[in-house]
């Protein structure tokens, strides 16, 4: 765990609406009612209850039979105090394209093997494919683009024991796993049990794994089991860095692991 070095640590903060410090938020939910003046009431009392005050029902719409999704505005009085925060960081100083190629290049003497999946049903392959193909996305090359890596993207809805079993077999280096549908949770489980699939295959202590995908924090994903964890925003030259930094820990820790 590590303090940021972009904020100020002897200064509270508080949300910001109209102005600095007042306070004003911005909530959306869904109720189990249909659109009308009961549940606009309801959605009010709902958000005095959250300990909200000056509470406005912004928007309240139709969202299927008998459930209405609404946007409320209020001004709540909780504050952060950030000289209590420690969060944690996955990246120490973050190193070019030619840089990473050139350190592992001169650390290992050969490529780095990383495959990647969206594992169990999920289908949703747009984020493994942004971090892992060639073009990568915004001008961040993908893993494909670089040297250093022998970067294998299998796609969608591996299963979680045919990629440990593929990462046993390809002697990877690191495997990314992408999770995007996550109702009731599902993303947690599935995720969780692909660790144990490592762990099975014998090869968890020497994969660098890392979890992935738009409710993924780093946080979450080391309580699941894994090294990292990259969210919303997430470029591939950040995911390269980390399992650069990683791998070459790791052969310098243990040579035989080269």
């Amino acid at each position: 765990m590590t303090r940021p070095r972009d904020w100020n640590p002897t200064s509270t903060v508080r949300p910001y609406g109209d102005r600095r410090d007042d306070g004003v938020v911005q909530l959306s939910f869904v109720l189990p009612m249909e659109a009308g003046e009961g549940a606009r009431e309801a959605a009010t009392q709902l958000a005095h209850r959250l300990g909200m005050t000056q509470v406005h029902v912004a928007a309240m719409e139709r969202a299927a039979e008998g459930f209405s999704f609404f946007v409320v505005y209020g001004r709540t009085d909780a504050s952060v105090d950030l000289a209590t925060l420690t969060v944690p960081e996955a990246l120490a100083r973050k190193k070019g394209f030619d840089e990473l190629n050139d350190l592992v290049a001169r650390e290992l003497g050969r490529r780095i093997v990383v495959l990647g999946a969206c594992t169990g049903s999920d289908a949703h392959a747009v984020g493994i494919d942004a971090i892992m193909n060639m073009k990568g996305f915004a001008g961040d090359y993908g893993l494909e683009r670089y040297p250093c890596f022998d970067a294998r993207n299998l796609g969608s809805q591996v299963e979680n024991r045919a990629l440990a079993e593929a990462c046993r077999d390809a002697r990877a280096d690191a495997v990314l796993v992408s999770q995007v549908v996550t109702q009731r949770d599902v993303h947690k489980e599935n995720a969780r049990l692909f660790v144990e699939e490592l762990v099975r295959a014998g090869v968890r202590e020497r994969t660098v794994a890392i979890l992935g995908g738009p409710r993924i924090d780093y946080r979450l994903a080391v309580e699941l089991g894994y090294d990292a964890g990259f969210g919303p925003g997430t470029r591939p030259s950040d995911v390269a860095n980390f399992v650069v930094d990683r791998v070459v820990a790791r052969v310098r820790a243990t040579p035989e692991g080269r």
